[in-house]
């Protein structure tokens, strides 16, 4: 038996005639007629009884359809499994990704992806910047993004975003009405701080100690848009990235440059030595393009 001599029996079954059949299968009514008879050779039993002009199915062609008829549903699904994967629709994907990019900017990157690509399977993964290279080093994850572009030098490393971490103040605050926010602004200030074990504390804090500035370092957060909402209830001050920038939905912060600047990049990791498929290169150039747009007209100080 081959794939074609069950495709014709299941239309003759459905069509009850042969030239129905060969209609549903685009090919000639003598073709359809050939593939029934070296079924039924192949088989060795009649499938068919012809009664008025018409074709009525044996008991045992009735027991042989309901078999072929489940092969017949996987092989389709599996024909068209292939058309979306050649068409870009269908994939799966495992992304690790730090929090700044990973509670909000990301996800609606996915998002947005989905749209035009239904039946993708995508894995987000929101990790530290040491769990991200870990993943990719190890090949645990297709695709990462990390805030410590340094922690990785590799050439499957691209930047993405080059920013500086900004200030954030509430909007009552006395300093909203300067442009730039220099160490010497927040003495004794109530600052928000990244933790000791992120890599960015250990560099603010030594700006604050070249200059001889003391702040209240009662609050520690590792996230960026917590700390926006520490802000935002009046707890204090802090230095956030960019991308936190573009995510806060309120109107209780304003956002200043810091001076001296300190970098804040996002980079994207691909694994070293893993092969990228078609559907993993179209993700990625959509996640470049979705960047685009929403840092357009965007000041990335």
């Amino acid at each position: 038996m081959n794939l074609r001599q069950l495709e014709a029996f299941r239309a003759v079954i459905l069509g009850q005639t042969v030239t129905r059949a060969a209609e549903m299968l685009h090919i000639s009514q003598p073709a359809a007629t050939r593939l029934i008879l070296s079924l039924e050779e192949n088989i060795g039993f009649a499938l068919f009884e012809r009664t008025k002009g018409r074709l009525q199915p044996t008991a045992e062609a009735l027991v042989l359809y309901e078999e072929v008829q489940r092969s017949l549903v996987g092989v389709e699904r599996i024909a068209r499994t292939a058309r979306e994967i050649a068409n870009l629709t269908r994939g799966s994907l495992q992304i690790s990704c730090v929090p700044a990019l990973g509670l909000s900017f990301i996800p609606r990157a996915i998002t947005a992806f989905l749209k035009t690509h239904e039946q993708a399977q995508i894995t987000l993964m929101v990790q530290s910047s040491r769990e991200v290279v870990d993943a990719i080093a190890g090949e645990r994850c297709d695709l990462g993004f990390i805030a410590q572009p340094n922690a990785y030098p590799s050439p499957w490393g691209e930047k993405i975003i080059t920013s500086h971490l900004l200030c954030a103040l509430p909007s009552n605050h006395r300093l909203c009405s300067k442009e730039v926010i220099v160490p010497e602004d927040l003495e004794r200030e109530e600052f928000i701080s990244f933790p000791h074990t992120v890599a960015s504390r250990q560099h603010i804090d030594a700006i604050f100690a070249a200059h001889s500035i003391e702040r209240v370092l009662n609050i520690e957060t590792q996230l960026s848009m917590a700390m926006c909402k520490f802000v935002e209830q009046g707890a204090g001050i802090a230095l956030v990235d960019m991308i936190s920038m573009l995510e806060y939905q309120g109107n209780g912060i304003v956002f200043r440059r810091f001076q001296p600047a300190i970098e804040m990049d996002f980079t994207m990791l691909l694994p070293p030595q893993k092969k990228i498929s078609k559907f993993h290169e179209c993700f990625l150039q959509h996640i470049k393009l979705f960047i685009d747009q929403e840092t357009k007209n965007k000041t990335l100080i």
